[in-house]
């Protein structure tokens, strides 16, 4: 099966950039139409977002171009294993790179903090082949077939998987060895693995491992997005977030999370059609609710 996966990817990762881009575009609203569940989801999102800031018709808008540019991210991923270090130029280019170099000059590694945005996987990859090799940070797939490939092609540009479950040892360890670890912050999580930070106005559930982690390890937390502009993509490096450090574990956690959040929110709204919306961002509630 891996090897069949391995096929497709070579055929699918070579095909031209402008081809990808074209067929993006006619696949990408095909699926909007078809796949009502996820549609409603998108539009049931954006409602809760931007309420009557924004017509249907603008909301509809956004979301179908959601879909065209999770086929377009589809496109990318198999180009992935075959991506040279001279294939960025040009295709991925940089804002705020020396950011990251400043931050590992302290020898207390890096924690970079990201969403489910853009191409996210090329983000990862373009970092690898960029000399700054990361830990991603991810939750093992159901499919075993589907597990190993993905596995392979997140490694391929010189970063390393972490299962999600049970990372925190091993994260500290490689923070402590000032490694980076890439860790997106942005998708709904049970109770009692979060805790509730603002997100465009209403309370989201939120991982509070990365800031329990950053205070353990005192590692800098940087803020880092892909935007997406036509067939290419810059890389967007934010400032270092500071932290609160009161010695209360999890009212840190909370002030800290939502900070990390806050970034996460500031890029959505900047580019709202570049953002996972299909994805049920406030499952989770406060009790009280």
């Amino acid at each position: 099966m891996l090897f069949l996966l391995k096929i497709a990817a070579f055929l699918i990762g070579h095909i031209p950039l402008k081809v990808s881009s074209f067929l993006s575009g006619i696949i990408g609203p095909i699926i909007y139409r078809l796949d009502r569940k996820h549609r409603n989801i998108a539009l049931d999102n954006l409602g809760l977002a931007f309420g009557d800031r924004l017509g249907r018709g603008r909301k509809e808008e956004i979301a179908a171009k959601v879909f065209t540019n999770l086929v377009m991210t589809f496109f990318e991923f198999m180009r992935i294993p075959w991506l040279k270090r001279k294939d960025l130029g040009g295709y991925v280019e940089f804002d705020g790179i020396e950011k990251i170099e400043k931050a590992l000059e302290r020898k207390k590694g890096l924690i970079l903090i990201t969403g489910h945005f853009g191409n996210w996987e090329l983000l990862a990859a373009s970092l690898g082949l960029s000399g700054f090799s990361i830990d991603i940070i991810a939750r093992d797939l159901d499919n075993p077939s589907f597990e190993e490939f993905v596995r392979w092609t997140r490694t391929r540009p010189g970063n390393r998987v972490v299962s999600k479950n049970r990372s925190m040892r091993r994260l500290l360890k490689s923070l402590s060895q000032n490694r980076i670890a890439g860790i997106l912050i942005d998708q709904n999580v049970a109770l009692s693995e979060g805790v509730f930070a603002d997100f465009f106005g209403t309370p989201a559930c939120t991982n509070r491992g990365p800031a329990l982690l950053a205070s353990a390890s005192s590692s800098p937390v940087i803020p880092i997005f892909i935007v997406r502009q036509g067939k290419a993509h810059r890389v967007l490096v934010g400032d270092e977030i500071g932290l609160v450090n009161t010695g209360d574990r999890e009212l840190d956690a909370a002030e800290n999370t939502s900070r990390f959040t806050k970034a996460v929110e500031e890029v959505v709204r900047a580019h709202p059609e570049q953002w996972f919306w299909v994805h049920r961002r406030w499952k989770t509630r406060p009790p009280k609710e």
